[in-house]
This record gives C-alpha cells, structure tokens and sequence, in this order.
C-alpha cells in the first residue's frame, strides 16, 4: 500500500506540473497571439487624423508584414503602461495604426505606382493628415503626394478648394529640414497658377526670410528661391522682395554654381520689370561681385549674370534720373556700374575668355553701358 500511495502522489504532482507549465504556455502564446492581431488588423482609424471627416485609409493599407517597419517611433498614449494587459494592447494598436498610416500615404506617394493621381476625396483625407499629424516621416509622406498630384493643372485648383494652401503654408513653422523642403515643394507645384498666387503672395515675406537665413546651399534655401522665382514671374508681387535684394546678391556671391543660378534666375525675373529697376540700383552688393568675371567662373552665370545687368542699364535713364542719383547709397549696385573704369577692368578682364558667345555678350554689355554713361552729347 505504501508503495502504491507513493507512485500516486508523484504521478499527481506531475500532472499538477504540466498542468502549471500548460497554463503559463497557454498565456504567454495568447499574449503574443493577441499583439500580433491587433497589429495586423486593428482598428482602421489614424490616430492622427483624430476626428477629421472621412479620414480612414482601410482602403489604402496594406497588410504584408514588414519587420523594419516595427522598430519605427510610434507615439503611445498615456495609458499604454508597459507590463499591463492593457498597456500593450494600447501600444500595439498605436504602432499598427501609424504603419498603416504611413503604408497608406506611401503607397499613393510613390512616382511609381501605377494610380499616383488622387481624388478629391483622396486628397483631402491627404490634407487632414497633414494638419493632424505631427510625426516627420507622416508629413514627408503625404507631402510628397500633394506635390506630385499638384503638378497637375487640375489638381491645382482642387487642393486650393480645400483649404490646401493654408494647411501646406503652416508647415513652414516647423524645424524640421526636411519636411520644410517638402512643403516648398508642394507651395512651389501649387504658385503655376494665378489664383493660387494671388492667394500665396501673403507667405512670401516668410519664405524669403527662411530662405536667406537658411543654411548656405541647403536643399531648403534652393527650394525657397524656386518658390520665390515661380511668385515673381509676373509683375505683380515683385515689390514684395524689394528689401531683399540685396540679400540675394549675397546668396549669389557666396552660393555654389547651383545656388547661383537659381539665384539669377529670381534677378532676372526683377530686372526684366522696370519698376523694379530702381529698388535693384538701390541693393547693396558685395565688394566680390566684380570677382565673378574671371575665366573660371561657370559660362551660364556670367552670361545670365550680363543680362541682368543689360536689362537694368536699358531701364534707367541715366540722363533723367542724373539729379536723383544721390539717392544710391555707396557699396550699392548702381555705383557698381557708375564707377565705369572699376567695372570696365573687371569685365574686360574676361575677354580672352575661352567661349566665344562671353566674349560677344561683354562686348555687348561694354558698348551699352558707355552709349548710356557717356552720351554723344556729352562727348
């Protein structure tokens, strides 16, 4: 009897034991089991796009299984307490929902998906998201699919009908470099277009101070001057810049050959408009602007470099504007091309340059600027 009762108890107490292990197998499996659903089909709202109309992007997910994609910084709420039940529910519904999210956007941004086109309604599930969201890599998303969809006319005129420009324009606040360039890009897409403009114009004294204290030849600064060259193309908001000219020479003077021609482009745009001549006369330029005659500057910036300068000689009259000249300070553009001999030495310093058509356009701009300096009747 000793020995039977003794056999039972072990075999109970192994039966307990691998009732136990069972137990802990069972909740630890159904703990994971559970994240796992939930980060493949939790519930379909971004938690971004918090109680804005018609934000749900079920019909964008996707449900491949991206492990890259988890090591991602998700924003969990304050009741996602690591080691609770609940806790890693909450956080595994945050991460499942800003995948998606990001899948989402990512998947209509890409240049090459076969359906990069949006709809209205697309779009502006698109827009909320860029209002509600403030996680980088969101906003670099969506806006990447803004700016492609405003390359197209039609679009142009539907993101202005909802409330896209104000919502694009106040991402300019933010500090991040590259959601800033994005949101250039997409207000750059958005400005081929009059109305569009005339609804921008109040931004441009905020982009232009971004772009001139931006950092020098930063992909930010050159999207800045192709937003504010696309504004000036017309007449029409010119004056706007007009006390930031000369910080444009700046920019010009130290830029590299990229930033210099985006630069020149913008100048150009001014000097072609002789209302502007005189704000251009009145800009400071930097003592190493005559420097940029020489043979090793790049051919394209010393010819569109020529005419500008063409451009605003043809616009001024020197003969009646000679008792107003007072008004131009020292250091200023128009002593530049007053101080006739310094800028003859300079640019016909350049004419044993190796391109024939700089050659043609120094002799150009010299025979110019002496007919208007030094008029025959002065001879």
């Amino acid at each position: 009897m000793g020995y039977a009762r003794k056999v039972g108890w072990v075999t109970a107490g192994l039966v307990i034991g691998a009732g136990a292990c069972y137990c802990i197998y069972r909740l630890t499996r159904g703990r994971k089991q559970n994240k796992e659903k939930m980060a493949e089909g939790g519930s379909g709202d971004v938690d971004d796009a918090g109680d804005c109309v018609g934000a749900r992007y079920n019909d964008w997910s996707d449900d491949d299984d991206d492990s890259n994609e988890s090591k991602s910084i998700v924003w969990y709420p304050p009741w996602a307490r690591i080691g609770t039940e609940a806790g890693t529910r909450a956080r595994a519904r945050a991460r499942a929902r800003a995948t998606r999210a990001r899948r989402a956007v990512q998947k209509r941004a890409s240049p090459n998906s076969d359906d990069t086109v949006l709809s209205p309604q697309e779009l502006q599930k698109v827009l909320c998201l860029v209002e509600m969201s403030e996680k980088p890599y969101i906003l670099e998303a969506a806006l990447i699919a803004l700016g492609n969809n405003a390359a197209y006319a039609f679009n142009r005129d539907i993101i202005r009908d909802l409330g896209g420009l104000p919502i694009v324009a106040k991402i300019l606040n933010t500090r991040d470099p590259i959601v800033k360039e994005k949101a250039l890009i997409v207000l750059n897409n958005l400005s081929v277009n009059a109305e569009n403009q005339r609804r921008l114009k109040i931004y441009m004294n905020q982009v232009c101070d971004d772009t001139v204290t931006s950092r020098l030849n930063s992909s930010v600064q050159l999207a800045g001057l192709r937003l504010l060259t696309n504004m000036t193309v017309t007449n029409e908001y010119q004056h706007i810049l007009a006390n930031s000219i000369s910080d444009f020479f700046r920019l010009f003077s130290a830029g590299n050959e990229e930033t210099k021609l985006q630069v020149l482009k913008l100048l150009l745009n001014l000097a072609e408009n002789p209302a502007m001549t005189r704000e251009l006369l009145r800009a400071q330029v930097p003592s190493s602007l005559g420097s940029l005659f020489n043979k090793k500057e790049n051919k394209e910036v010393i010819l569109k470099l020529l005419i500008i300068l063409e451009n605003i000689n043809d616009n001024f009259k020197w003969e009646e504007n000679e008792p107003s000249q007072n008004q131009f300070g020292e250091g200023s553009l128009f002593f530049f091309l007053k101080e006739f001999q310094v800028c003859a030495d300079k640019v016909l310093g350049i004419e044993s340059h190796h391109d024939f058509l700089v050659k043609v356009k120094v002799g150009k701009f010299m025979a110019k600027l002496a007919e208007h300096m030094f008029p025959k009747s002065q001879e």
